[in-house]
């Protein structure tokens, strides 16, 4: 991928700051999206972007709306 976008940016901040808000460490997610910990990662600094069921996954580990991670 190329240099992250804002909106890359502005994804991988909110990713991050919710997940932290659920309480999750980046293994925990990982664990329970079933994807990997270096993926993770790459998202929350706006290094890789995430699918459609990557976002339901992810939105299903934290309890929270996909919504939620796309938009303030």
């Amino acid at each position: 991928m190329d240099k992250p976008t804002i909106k890359d940016m502005r994804f991988a901040k909110r990713l991050k700051r919710l997940r932290k808000k659920a309480d999750i460490t980046q293994e925990e997610l990982a664990y329970k999206t079933k994807l990997s910990t270096t993926f993770i990662g790459l998202m929350e600094i706006g290094r890789r972007r995430p699918s459609i069921e990557t976002l339901r996954r992810i939105s299903a580990a934290m309890n929270i709306k996909v919504r939620d991670l796309l938009i303030d």
